[in-house]
């Protein structure tokens, strides 16, 4: 197995060749703290979807965990998978920290870091809270557009407000607003698609009066306000012919003011049959669009949704992205945005509409039942073990009862006995499948796995149980507990989660600041 220090990694990251950093850990532990670049790539889901995230067998991959022997069993699932250039960071993320580098907390940090600084580059104009208000209780139009994703905005949303998706908005705008003096206010959750929602409105020229709602619901809620909560986002409204064929000049524009590079399908083909080279295709229209056609090969990555979250799509720096939609301005305002975040984004001269893939993203299969849940009581009068996969939270909310917690990651703590017969159940079949896999390779010969729920677990005569405080919080690594509650009501957790998007830009350092270039997009008077 080959290591790399902290220091000889540092600068790989930033030296122009392609390189994936992989944390390992499980979610929970990746957001207490990790370095900048790295993506999270869990061990309990890593086959699952190590091959989309790293799409060429040949990038150097690098994984760390804690110090605690997890980045090896990862590093040899990359081997068997055919990854030929793998290494792990020495001493993983404890050696990082002492190296003297920071472990950023929270999720999608460069993503949220680049919104931050968009805003002091770029002048994005903000609205608080209480100004908002008082322009609608005295009934002065405004249009108020919510930049998350459908299910965020029906959680909770502003009274009042549309679901509009970032990478929507210039797109849809003419069926939003009637005028050119209305002003337009887009919101998120917290910071950073509100400033890139109204920051792509004020790229494309629009002319009404654009803000960014300061500080999101948050903020609203921070006010004394209440907001919205299970309210259906609705269909998005669909062009007419002349607006679409307006959206396809305003991409033409924007590509030429920004020297957006484009690519054809022919040299897109190439470019995926390289094996030298990792490339993206990613469709950022809607799932709904997506699932009624789009091209081979494609992935479902709604825009705005992909500029928030780059991570959770791509892990390899310096890779080719390569964005599809219909007319182009989607995957433009996409585009603008990954180049402004130090990406490599390619824009699809061809139309994802008439793509003749059909359906919505494939997800991974995970394991196949090898027996029924109703077989589960006379396996364990027999002395069979039983293990719940699920994730620790859904375990304390309801387990069979004597079923034990397992996560991949930790299995080895169990303790179970080599002769053992084990059936391995839980709500997630990726999960069962990294567990049962792992237990094969620690030598037990009899592993049988069966999704199952509270409802068949119940139906198959087995006692379900809650146990609230097992696993304890500091087990339960799935789960990130930094300000979870922020939009259930704590707002001392809504006020902690902004001061530390606030205090982002405050904590990278020269090589992190250098690969985030907003100023690249400074091109013309803004509006």
């Amino acid at each position: 197995m080959k290591y790399v220090t902290a220091k000889v990694l540092k600068p790989q990251l930033t030296d122009g060749d392609e390189i994936a950093l992989l944390d390992v850990r499980e979610h929970g532990q990746y957001g207490e703290g990790h370095p900048f670049f790295s993506v999270n790539l869990p061990y309990s889901r890593f086959e699952a979807l190590a091959e989309a995230l790293l799409p060429c067998r040949a990038v150097r991959c690098v994984v760390f965990d804690d110090g605690d022997g997890v980045a090896e069993k990862a590093a040899r699932v990359l081997e068997e998978l055919g990854y030929a250039d793998v290494r792990m960071l020495q001493g993983g993320a404890p050696a990082w920290a002492a190296a003297g580098y920071t472990l950023f907390k929270g999720v999608n940090v460069p993503s949220k870091t680049f919104g931050e600084m968009v805003e002091h580059e770029m002048g994005t104009r903000a609205i608080a809270a209480e100004e908002l208000k008082a322009m609608l209780d005295a009934g002065k139009p405004v249009t108020l557009l919510d930049g998350r994703s459908p299910k965020e905005f029906q959680k909770m949303s502003l009274p009042g407000a549309r679901s509009c998706p970032n990478a929507e908005l210039a797109y849809r705008l003419p069926q939003m607003v009637a005028d050119e003096s209305t002003p337009i206010v887009v919101n998120c959750a917290g910071r950073t698609r509100s400033i890139i929602g109204a920051q792509t409105l004020r790229e494309l020229g629009v002319a009404n009066p654009i803000f960014a709602l300061r500080n999101g619901t948050q903020g609203w809620r921070l006010a004394g306000f209440e907001l919205d909560r299970g309210r259906a986002p609705g269909r998005l409204p669909a062009l007419a012919p002349d607006q679409l064929a307006e959206t396809a000049l305003k991409a033409e524009r924007l590509i030429a003011e920004l020297a957006l590079p484009t690519v054809d399908l022919k040299t897109l083909e190439a470019w995926l049959a390289d094996p030298t080279r990792s490339t993206y295709l990613l469709d950022v229209r809607t799932a709904e669009e997506f699932a009624e056609a789009h091209l081979p090969g494609a992935r479902s990555a709604p825009g705005g949704q992909l500029v928030q979250a780059i991570d959770e799509k791509v892990a390899v720096r310096n890779a080719r992205i390569v964005l599809t939609d219909d007319t182009q301005l989607r995957a433009a305002t996409t585009a603008m945005w990954l180049t402004g975040m130090g990406h490599q984004a390619w824009i699809l001269k061809a139309d994802a509409s008439k793509g003749s893939d059909r359906g919505p993203e494939t997800t991974p299969a995970g394991a196949e039942d090898t027996l029924n849940s109703s077989e589960i009581p006379a396996c364990l009068a027999a002395g069979a073990v039983l293990l719940d996969a699920s994730r620790g939270l859904d375990y304390q909310d309801a387990h069979v009862e004597g079923a034990h917690w397992a996560t991949r990651a930790r299995l080895e703590d169990l303790g179970l006995p080599a002769d053992a017969r084990i059936i391995v159940t839980g709500r997630d079949r990726v999960l069962i499948a990294g567990v049962a896999k792992d237990l094969c390779s620690l030598g037990h010969g009899r592993v049988d796995t069966v999704a199952g729920a509270p409802e068949s677990w119940r139906a198959a005569g087995l006692n379900v149980v809650a146990t609230p405080e097992l696993p304890s919080e500091a087990d339960c690594i799935d789960f990130l507990f930094f300000v979870h509650d922020r939009h259930d009501g704590n707002l001392e957790a809504a006020r902690r989660y902004l001061a530390w998007e606030l205090g982002l830009l405050e904590q990278i350092d020269d090589q992190e600041r250098s690969v985030l270039r907003p100023e690249l997009l400074k091109r013309k008077e803004r509006v």
